[in-house]
C-alpha cells in the first residue's frame, strides 16, 4: 500500500510503500514518542532527505490509524543540517540560492504538529540571527540538551 493512496500527516513529502506481509506496522494504540537529531546537511538545491525521513515516518503513522495526539515526534537540527531553517531570504542572501527548497518541507512538519527545534550552538557558529530563522522553529541551548531531555521522557532517538 502506497502512502498516496491514503491521508498523509505530511502532504507531499515522505513518500512510502508498504510492501505485501510487511511486519511491524504502526499500532494506532501506541504512542510514538520520538526526536531525530538531525545533523547531516546536503545540497542547496533539494530538501535533506533526513527530513524526508522524518515526514516518512509521520505518514507511516497516519496511514497506520494512528492519531496526532498519539505520534510525538521532534527534529532537532544541529551541524551541517543547520542552514535548513533559514528563511527563503536568508538562504538567498548567503548566495545559496533563491529560495531554500527545505521551507516547503519545514512548514509541511510544522504544519503536521512536528517540533522542530535548532541547536543554538550551531546557530551561533553559523552566525544565524534569530529574524533569519523559519517562523515556528525553536531555538534550544544545545542540540545534546534536547536529546538528552527528549531521551530521558522516554522518546526513542534517531540518528541521521
Amino acid at each position: 500500500m502506497a502512502s498516496a493512496a491514503h491521508a498523509q500527516a505530511v502532504p507531499g513529502f515522505g513518500a512510502f510503500t508498504t510492501p505485501p506481509g510487511a511486519g511491524e506496522l504502526p499500532d494506532p494504540q501506541r504512542a510514538y514518542k520520538v526526536i531525530f537529531d538531525l545533523a547531516q546537511g546536503g545540497p542547496d538545491d533539494q530538501p535533506l532527505k533526513n527530513l524526508q525521513r522524518v515526514a516518512r515516518l509521520a505518514n507511516i503513522l497516519e496511514t497506520g490509524g494512528v492519531s496526532a495526539d498519539h505520534r510525538h515526534i521532534v527534529v532537532v537540527i544541529h551541524g551541517g543540517a543547520t542552514p535548513a531553517i533559514l528563511t527563503d531570504a536568508a538562504w538567498n542572501a548567503r548566495g545559496r540560492g533563491p529560495a531554500n527548497p527545505n521551507r516547503p518541507l519545514i512548514r509541511a512538519l510544522l504544519d503536521a504538529g512536528i517540533e522542530i527545534r535548532l541547536c543554538g550552538q550551531s546557530m551561533t557558529a553559523s552566525s544565524i540571527s534569530s529574524s533569519e530563522i523559519e517562523p515556528g522553529v525553536s531555538i534550544d541551548v544545545a542540540a545534546m540538551m534536547t536529546v538528552i531531555h527528549h531521551q530521558q521522557d522516554g522518546y526513542a532517538v534517531i540518528f541521521n
